[in-house]
């Protein structure tokens, strides 16, 4: 009797086992691994080419205004900028000339960034002037494209981002 009341606990245990293991799929294939997450961009270097970018650069595209009818609703537009550059935070100077005879603007806009794209944002902004508007405009591989409203009107604008160089070469 002693035997078999070592015996019983012992068996028990084995098939507690068994029916654990065979509970378990067997897979010989390994486990599928979770990629890590790609790191981010750098965001100075990317701070740094927007700069370089942008700064010299002319924005030349068109913008539209809501409620115009067929065939008046897309104008040309330039901006000249002269510097673009990081102040403090999220802010950046921005010195442009709108048209071709305008004088030069300084303007301190908010840049977001959405991953790696900039976004200029301003929100009820008063330029003297030029008036107040609000405006969220992106950048990316050499075109910008965004909305803009000022007092009862607004629109969408685009165009590509021209270095001074590359345009007085043309």
């Amino acid at each position: 009797m002693p035997r078999l009341s070592l015996t019983l606990p012992l068996v028990a245990v084995v098939l507690a086992l068994a029916s654990l293991s065979a509970a378990e799929p067997e897979s010989k294939a390994p486990a599928a691994k979770i990629p890590a997450p790609a790191k981010g961009p750098d965001q100075a270097a990317l701070e740094k080419e927007f700069q370089e970018s942008m700064s010299g650069a002319t924005l030349v595209g068109y913008f539209t205004t809501n409620g115009q009818k067929d065939g008046k609703s897309l104008a040309a537009e330039k901006y000249r900028l002269k510097t673009v550059k990081k102040l403090q935070g999220d802010y950046w100077l921005f010195e442009y000339q709108y048209g071709d005879q305008g004088k030069t603007i300084p303007l301190s806009l908010e840049v977001k960034w959405a991953g790696d794209t900039p976004v200029i944002t301003l929100t009820d902004l008063t330029i003297p002037g030029v008036g107040t508007f609000t405006a969220r405009v992106l950048f990316y591989r050499g075109e910008y494209a965004g909305t803009w409203s000022g007092g009862d009107h607004g629109g969408k604008l685009f165009g590509k981002i021209v270095k001074e160089a590359a345009e007085s070469e043309k």
